[in-house]
């Protein structure tokens, strides 16, 4: 299996598919590169070489115990991306790995990063603040992390439902699916998912999102459950110099079903433009 060692040490696992100009996804939270699977399929078949890894900590990557926030996931992408020599490059991220693509864009993006998709991704900051009423109470976050220590199996499972709209009437998501997130969550470490709640919720992204000098393609469901989309996308298209806001009526935060073909369409689209 291919790896890359970052400057600290940690094996990060990755895939990739195709040939062309290289597109590279972000996964969610508690996620791995298999949540990408369609999506790496259908890049590759449209002409681009899809490149997808498991951040530190989940999937096949090292288990860690540090460098589980937002900072380091960055420089993780950064170190992927100068291993490969990526040029040109689109990034794509879900959720977590929103905020991934973002700060990494911000920060280490100059000369290589051409276009950013996000879909229900994290940023500008998911924490409820007094300058952020939209946001997610900190008491939210607690019992996410609360699920994880106590019984971090059943809690994927439980999460599971929301995370696809299950819970909401006439919901067509499959129980395999269900399933498939469930088995990506449990491949997580502890320490590694725990830590990565904070990373997630609290991590103010603001001045990444302004800093961005690329085109940035900002997508959610209007029934995201999971990221409100009061304080993500709604938010960021604001912050951004070149923004194009998709909203899906009724869509989940997982990329599913009806979503996932609009979604996958559009990024499609979006990338040829």
């Amino acid at each position: 299996m291919p790896f890359i060692t970052t400057t600290d040490g940690v094996e990060i696992y990755y895939t990739e598919q195709g040939s062309g100009r290289p597109v590279v996804l972000s996964h969610g939270w508690p996620l791995s590169s298999d949540a990408w699977q369609v999506e790496l399929k259908l890049l590759a078949d449209a002409g681009y070489r899809a490149i997808a890894h498991d951040r530190r900590g989940h999937g096949r990557s090292e288990k860690t115990y540090t460098g589980n926030d937002m900072d380091t996931y960055a420089r993780d992408l950064r170190d992927l991306v100068e291993a490969l020599d990526l040029t040109d490059l689109v990034l794509i991220g879900h959720s977590t790995g929103g905020g991934e693509v973002v700060r990494y864009a911000a920060r280490y993006g100059a000369g290589r990063v051409a276009k950013i998709i996000t879909a229900g991704a994290v940023p500008p900051l998911m924490l409820q603040t007094p300058d952020n009423p939209e946001g997610t109470p900190i008491s939210v976050f607690d019992g996410i992390r609360e699920g994880v220590l106590k019984d971090r199996s059943q809690f994927y499972q439980d999460l599971a439902e929301t995370f696809f709209g299950a819970n909401r009437e006439g919901s067509a998501v499959s129980q395999g699916a269900k399933d498939d997130f469930w088995r990506q969550g449990m491949l997580v470490n502890l320490a590694a998912a725990y830590d990565c709640v904070k990373a997630f919720s609290e991590t103010d992204q603001t001045e990444d999102l302004k800093a961005l000098d690329v085109p940035i393609m900002i997508a959610q469901g209007d029934d995201d459950q999971i990221v409100p989309i009061a304080a993500a996308a709604r938010k960021s298209i604001d912050l951004v110099s070149d923004g194009t806001l998709k909203v899906y009526p009724g869509a989940p935060h997982g990329i599913y079903g009806d979503y996932q073909v609009a979604l996958d369409a559009d990024i499609l689209k979006f990338i040829e433009e």
